[in-house]
């Protein structure tokens, strides 16, 4: 099964969260931040949204920063994504 986004949405497949710190402190399963860095799997063909026409700006296989709790989580073949918005995608990272 496939996931194809509509309108101005985006999957985005979340990357692992840190598992310990800079300075090598292991963090317990309940300390760790929800992760904000995320690749993309698919991209939405945009188009009218709220009246207003809106054209995609990011593509498969960029890696970008999402708000922290945006989003709807999903699970499709065992592996966990997230439909953002557009608007919620924060940065590209290169």
């Amino acid at each position: 099964m496939t996931l194809k986004p509509l309108a101005d949405r985006v999957v985005v497949k979340m990357t692992e969260a840190e598992e310990t710190t800079k300075s090598g402190i292991i963090l317990a399963g309940t300390a760790k931040e929800k992760p904000q860095i995320a690749e993309i799997v698919a991209v939405g063909p945009g188009g009218i949204v709220d009246g207003k026409e809106i054209s995609m700006e990011v593509k498969v296989g960029q890696k970008v920063i999402t708000s922290k709790y945006a989003g709807t989580e999903v699970k499709c073949d065992g592996t966990e994504y997230t439909i953002v918005r557009q608007s919620d995608i924060l940065a590209i990272v290169e």
